[in-house]
């Protein structure tokens, strides 16, 4: 499939770039990029919620009151769950939400998001570009000459277009990461995917492996 190459203008620069058909045109599989986009959200907790359960709270071990006569339930602790400042019942404890998801699947969650995002048409191919100097007004210059200012958009470039980086970085809607960094999870959640042609290139070159 080919794909017209644009520049920041949004004017077609005359050249064409051949989509490769096993990464960009394959049935797409839901339910690995279910996995992957399960994986990465699940990544992001720290799981270091805590509270103090029973054996954990300080205060004096003594029955605070006898077993009978008192016509209350029995109590053998202060630190009874039951009582205001006791240990809480079955409360969280520190732990790992990592999963494993097998490396081939995650590669075909990333060929099944790019193949959507192909499918729906939201994938435009820009040539190489960069900023002399980190400005928001210039981002939102490319965005409007793309056509795609009202979208949540995604740009893929390769690691050096740093002025780039620190030019969208106070837009809420745009996120731009290095071919490396590119995830499922953040393709599936842009509506507008915008790749530099070196940056796909390496794209391509992973996935094949």
């Amino acid at each position: 499939m080919k794909q017209d190459v644009l520049n920041i203008k949004g004017k077609s620069t005359g050249r064409e770039i051949v989509l490769n058909k096993s990464i960009f045109q394959i049935q797409p599989n839901e339910h690995a990029v279910y996995l992957d986009v399960k994986q990465y959200l699940a990544h992001q907790r720290t799981g270091t919620h805590k509270s103090k359960e029973r054996s954990e709270i300080k205060g004096s071990t003594r029955k605070i009151k006898r077993q009978k006569g008192t016509g209350t339930a029995r109590a053998g602790s202060i630190k009874n769950p039951i009582f205001r400042g006791g240990g809480r019942t079955f409360g969280p404890r520190v732990r790992s939400y990592t999963q494993k998801v097998n490396k081939n699947v995650k590669k075909l969650a990333r060929k099944s998001a790019l193949s959507i995002k192909v499918k729906s048409k939201n994938l435009t191919v820009v040539e190489d570009f960069d900023f002399d100097t980190p400005k928001t007004k210039s981002i939102l210059k490319v965005l409007e000459a793309l056509g795609i200012s009202s979208k949540k958009s995604l740009f893929v470039l390769d690691n050096s277009k740093k002025n780039v980086f620190l030019s969208a970085r106070n837009l809420k809607n745009i996120n731009v990461l290095s071919n490396d960094d590119l995830n499922t999870y953040n393709i599936m959640n842009a509506q507008h995917l915008i790749v530099s042609e070196v940056a796909l290139e390496t794209i391509e070159k992973n996935l094949l492996k």
